[in-house]
Parts: C-alpha cells; structure tokens; sequence
C-alpha cells in the first residue's frame, strides 16, 4: 500500500422502504419522483467536491449505509466507486460494503451490486424469529432472512450480519439459539447490538406509554455475556464490543477506520467526516435535509453544511470514546491532552489496563464501557 494516509469514504442513502421504530438515523421514505436519481447525481458532485479539498489520500474502505443503500440502482454504485478509484489510488484490499435488508426483491440485486464492485454485505437480519421481526417492525420475515443470508454467502467474498438483542421476553437460552443459527448462515462477521431505546423513536414513545419496557439492566449483561461465550466457542473474536469476527481479515476494515481514528469523507445527506489537516483534526457534516442537500450541492459543488477544526481535548475526547471500542485499544499518546485521573482507580478495578503505550478496556470493563469512559474523560 502507498505511504499516503488512509481514507474512508461514507456514501448516506437515506431512502427507505418503510421506517423501523428503532431507528433514529437520517431516513426517508422516497415519495418525490425523480428525487432519487437526483439525489444520486449530487452524491457524486458532492464527492468530487470534497474530495478536491482534503488532497492525496490512499482509499481503503467504501461503505454505503443509510437508509437503505440496496435500495438504490446496482449501476450508480459501480458509478460511484469507480469515481472513488479515479480520485484517489486504492489499496490492493479496498473493501466496498454496502448494507441490504434480506427481502427477497433485494436478494434479487446481490449479484448486480457485487458486479458493480461490493465485495461485502452487511446484511440487517436483526432477528431469526416472526413474531420478534414483526415487534422491531421489519419487512422481511425469518425465512427470508435465512435465504438472504445463505445467497449473500455464495455472492459476496464477505458477509456479516446484524442482529439485535435484549428485546421483551428474551431469554438468554433463545438467544444463545439464535446466535448458533445465524452463525451456520455462513457469515465471518456478526454485529449483534443491544436494542437501545433512542430519543425521538416510536419506541421512545412506547417505552413513554408503557406499550414495553427495556430489557433489564441485569437481563442485558446476562446476554452480553451470553453473546461473548456463544460466538467465542464457534470461532469468532469480539474485536469490538458489539462486532465479531472469524479471522483478522473479516473484521470491519470501514468501521476500523472510525475506531482507529483515521480520516474518512461522509457524503450524502447528513453524512459526517473526520480528516486531518494543518491545523488539526477537521469535523464535517453534510445538510440532513434532501431538499437542502440537493440545492446546497447545485450552488456549492458539496453539501458540506459546516467544517470545524476539533480543539486538542474534543480530539482526544473522540480517539478515547472510539479506540475503547476496540481490543486494540487506542494508543495513550493520542490522549495527552486528557488528564486521566480516573485511570489508576479504573485499572485497579480491573476495568482498563496499560499495554505497551495503549491503553485497553477489559471485558469487564468494555461491559459497563460508558461508564469507564465518562470517568477517563472527567465527565
């Protein structure tokens, strides 16, 4: 690979089929004609835009999220990386992840995207069961998931699935079920997370009128744990709290980038962006609206709504909320600027440790993680 810094690249989708009541991203139903294929001609200005202003770079990972990218035609995917290699050399590994629900009309598009260059799925499952797809209210039942999975497997070099958990009435026995079936489904990468119940959500206003109640804070680390040994025993390492893989090589190369604190370009309405330049760490977002976005892209050639320039302590902040995540841990020179008070108490309790310049959450610690990080940072 060239010397030059690695780069990520986001492309954000908003356009959904139906919206979760979980979800609390920037998503759209698509219901203006034409809006689509427009939104898609500025993606690509708004890239070329910004690309032109943050110099040479080595592009490691391209991610299509949303919303939901599978959504969107196999053909402006392949426009969209080919203009991604034409303006910064690739790595020999470049990873191109898109994420699709397994409905059976998108499973019909696997072979499509992975010919416009996607080499890894990420495929929401998020459950193996009906009646737990129909409470996160999903589109596609188990069967279809199960069928998804395994034709996602034979298309795609790399698959991974995301699962959600501690959801009313689970147990850890039948989740421990549902992590070894959706492991057979032939995946090197799952995702499984625990429903968290955000502000704004139709399931913050269930929660609010007592429809449900979360999951038991004791119940969650039951699962937790229950997720750790089930995944370890079938041959995947917890290389973040919530993502698991069966090799180094099928581990998140995108989501690495973010953990590591490396630069990466958001593109697409809402999208952020983290690059490094002169005068330190850059922070940008694009206009959330589509309508905004569409416009600010005609008369600016981006849809950059704002670049600001993080101080030492919000850089440092960021690397320790991010490099925790990982086992790796994120190396104790790049938080400097933190004092750190809590570290000898944390590391006492067994929570952190030190290892060769980095420091590094412990699985006890990477359960209550929040908490160890609101303590480092002096919060």
């Amino acid at each position: 690979m060239s010397e030059l810094a690695p780069l990520g690249l986001y492309v954000h989708w908003p356009y959904c089929a139906r919206i979760c009541p979980y979800c609390d991203f920037n998503v759209s139903l698509d219901r203006r004609a034409g809006q689509a294929a427009a939104l898609g001609e500025a993606i690509l200005r708004d890239l070329a835009g910004q690309a032109g202003m943050i110099g040479p770079r080595t592009l490691v990972s391209i991610f299509f999220g949303g919303g939901t990218p599978s959504l969107a035609d196999p053909p402006w995917i392949g426009r969209l990386i080919d203009q991604a290699r034409a303006l910064w050399p690739a790595a020999p590994d470049l990873e191109v992840t898109l994420e699709a629900n397994p409905t059976d009309a998108e499973a019909e598009r696997f072979a499509a995207f992975a010919a416009a260059g996607v080499n890894r799925l990420s495929l929401g499952v998020q459950a193996l069961d009906d009646a737990a797809l129909k409470f996160l209210g999903r589109n596609h039942g188990a069967e279809e998931a199960r069928r998804a999975a395994r034709l996602a497997a034979d298309v795609f070099p790399r698959l991974s699935l995301d699962l959600i958990y501690a959801l009313p009435g689970q147990t850890p026995q039948g989740w421990a079920e549902t992590l070894r079936e959706a492991q057979g489904l032939g995946p090197e990468h799952l995702s499984p997370y625990q429903l968290t119940i955000e502000a704004g959500t139709a399931f913050d206003r269930a929660v609010r009128r007592k429809a449900f109640a979360p999951a038991d804070p004791d119940l969650a680390a039951v699962l937790y744990d229950t997720t750790q040994a089930v995944l370890e025993t079938a041959g995947f390492t917890a290389y973040e709290v919530s993502n698991h893989a069966r090799s180094a090589a099928a581990r998140s190369r995108h989501n690495l980038v973010y953990w590591r604190g490396q630069d990466y370009l958001g593109v697409g309405p809402g999208a952020h962006g983290r690059t490094t330049t002169a005068a330190g760490r850059a922070a940008t977002q694009t206009f959330a609206a589509i309508e905004d976005y569409l416009s600010v892209v005609e008369a600016n050639g981006h849809g950059l709504e704002g670049r600001e320039t993080l101080s030492p302590i919000e850089a440092a902040e960021e690397r320790l909320l991010m490099g925790l995540r990982i086992d790796e841990g994120v190396p104790l020179a790049e938080l400097a600027p933190l004092p750190l008070a809590a570290l000898p108490y944390l590391a006492e309790a067994g929570l952190v440790r030190a290892d060769r310049g980095r420091l590094i959450a412990t699985p006890a610690g990477r359960l209550v993680l929040d908490r160890v990080i609101a303590e480092l940072a002096g919060a």
